[in-house]
């Protein structure tokens, strides 16, 4: 029996792929929670097999929870569920160590038979979006990615500085440098740019 923890924050989404799982002889779901951070606690507390997650979720995003698990040495193998079929996304996914990425949109006979792969030590990546992968590279630095991403929470340049503890200089030069390397003329438009192309 593969034994499952499921995180997704829509609960309708959530209980149908309980239900559409539990269908399957060999598949368990062992807990299904709806944001990161339960998500890290059910991992200690039930030790599942796989984590099956979406990427957009309150807490930790999925992405953060599969490089959690990577710090730690869990024993978990990490499989994306997401709408978010960006190239950038799927790259820091398996830049997080996850063994899988899979789209919303694609047939449910899919999803059981890419957790059986992903289980037996497989990969499971949707095939247009590996294609993808090998175009535009991420020009980011994760520092600068992460003052992008509170620029674009409307987030002043000192309340950004603050947030990351750094000197107000610092932080603009993080700003300035993204703004240049993406080609914009300012941190909105990078944020905009950032998170289309799946780099946010």
């Amino acid at each position: 029996m593969i034994r499952i923890l499921l995180a997704e924050d829509q609960t309708m989404l959530r209980s149908a792929l309980a239900a559409l799982l539990g269908m399957e002889s060999d598949l368990e779901v062992v807990a299904a929670v709806g944001d990161g951070e339960t998500a890290w606690r059910a991992l200690q507390r039930h030790r599942p097999d796989l984590l099956l997650t979406d990427i957009e979720m309150p807490g930790l995003t999925g992405l953060e929870l599969a490089q959690r698990i990577a710090r730690h040495e869990l024993p978990v193998k990490v499989v994306v569920i997401t709408t978010f079929a960006r190239a950038g996304y799927l790259r820091r996914a398996l830049d997080a160590g996850v063994r899988g990425y899979l789209l919303k949109d694609a047939p449910a006979e899919q999803l059981a038979q890419a957790l059986r792969n992903v289980h037996r030590g497989g990969r499971a990546i949707d095939p247009q979006l590996a294609l993808q992968t090998w175009g535009e590279a991420d020009p980011l630095s994760e520092r600068e990615r992460q003052a992008l991403r509170l620029a674009g929470e409307g987030l002043s340049a000192g309340e950004i500085a603050q947030r990351l503890n750094l000197s107000h200089g610092t932080e603009r030069n993080y700003l300035s440098e993204a703004i240049g390397k993406l080609g914009v003329g300012n941190r909105i438009e990078a944020y905009r740019l950032a998170r289309q192309k799946g780099w946010l």
